[in-house]
């Protein structure tokens, strides 16, 4: 090959080699553009509910978006994260993100961390432990930190709470909060509606009865530990006033449980024996404190007992309680539904048997 033939060889290969790393660079290109801009299959007007927890990696949150159907391709999400430098900076948080978008803007969007809120149903009648529970669980609260506040006299006192706890304080409610809200805000939260149930006419009553706004929510936690029917509350309140008025015990089941670490579950007699201020059983007038958070029901029950002379009630085992005015009377109503109760188990064993 002559000289000229082979300076046309060599350009012709270097033509060729720069066409190829152009075409190879102008595929990356294209490539990277569809990894971080092309939007994600879906319904552009659907957004999909999706819990990152924290500590949660880059890949790991891949994954779950893959799961949500959020994104198609794990790995482009993953260069996507690289390109943009927020391996680091994907925060944790309950979020309601759209289909159909961009692995870029997802990535801003958990970059952000605008976190949707999450709702929290606490029940009537449940204990700061449980409420402490619910929280961790939805919302990844300090559970621990959440019940050292709830028992940090100086933080009750600020939040104008007349007790050494907040147990009672809290008042139960459907609440909406930020994944990894702190202890602090939620309690605030929590008493801060409390104080707007028991407003200023709810006040007045409670001193014109001639008592505490802690006594008021300590017997609503035994209403509340106690009433299974709305229409009961009045009448079991009644029974305790009475009670309270005469110097006789409460006799309260709810305060037992109260104190047992394995409850709630059927009481023994050797439970009525417990040696606990909490014990209505064996010391008169109300417990220290509630035993529960009661619900604004019991608190009104509390504050207007219904206008009978009741002194005892016994459950009837289907939410309802059978009322006396006198001993005779609430121990003829015991036998009764014991002999039911009886008869229900020996009936419920001979149907095992013949199983």
């Amino acid at each position: 090959m002559t000289e000229k033939g082979t300076k046309t060889h060599r350009k012709k290969r270097a033509l060729y080699a720069g066409g190829g790393a152009f075409f190879l660079i102008f595929g990356f290109l294209v490539w990277l553009g569809l990894a971080l801009y092309l939007p994600n299959p879906g319904n552009p007007n659907r957004k999909i509910p999706v819990m990152i927890e924290k500590g949660a990696n880059a890949r790991e949150i891949a994954h779950i978006l893959k799961e949500k159907h959020l994104i198609s391709r794990v790995d482009h999400f993953l260069v996507a994260v690289k390109i943009f430098g927020a391996k680091t900076k994907l925060k944790a948080g309950f979020y309601q993100l759209p289909q159909n978008v961009s692995n870029a803007r997802l990535i801003a969007l958990l970059e952000k961390g605008e976190a949707a809120e999450i709702k929290v149903s606490i029940p009537e009648g449940l204990r700061s432990e449980k409420i402490a529970g619910i929280f961790q669980r939805k919302v990844g609260l300090d559970s621990a930190r959440f019940l050292a506040l709830v028992r940090d006299t100086a933080f009750v006192h600020e939040l104008g709470v007349s007790a050494n706890s907040l147990e009672g304080y809290l008042f139960p409610d459907t609440y909406f909060f930020a994944y990894g809200v702190k202890a602090p805000l939620v309690l605030r939260t929590l008493v801060s509606h409390f104080w707007r149930v028991f407003n200023d006419s709810l006040k007045a009553r409670t001193r014109k009865m001639g008592w505490s706004v802690h006594q008021v929510v300590t017997l609503a936690s035994i209403i509340e530990g106690e009433a299974r029917v709305d229409s009961e509350r009045a009448l079991i309140s009644a029974v305790y006033h009475n009670r309270l008025k005469r110097g006789m015990l409460l006799q309260a089941s709810p305060t037992i449980q109260f104190l047992l670490p394995d409850g709630p579950r059927r009481l023994l007699k050797r439970d009525l024996q417990i040696d606990s201020p909490y014990n209505t059983y064996r010391y008169p007038g109300l417990p220290p404190g509630p035993i529960n958070n009661p619900g604004k029901k019991s608190i009104l029950a509390a504050l207007y007992p219904a206008p009978v002379k009741y002194l005892y009630f016994v459950a009837n085992g289907d939410g309802t309680h059978t009322f006396s005015y006198t001993l005779a009377q609430h121990l003829k109503a015991k036998r009764r539904l014991d002999r039911i109760r009886r008869a229900y188990y020996r009936k419920l064993r001979l149907s095992k048997k013949k199983s």
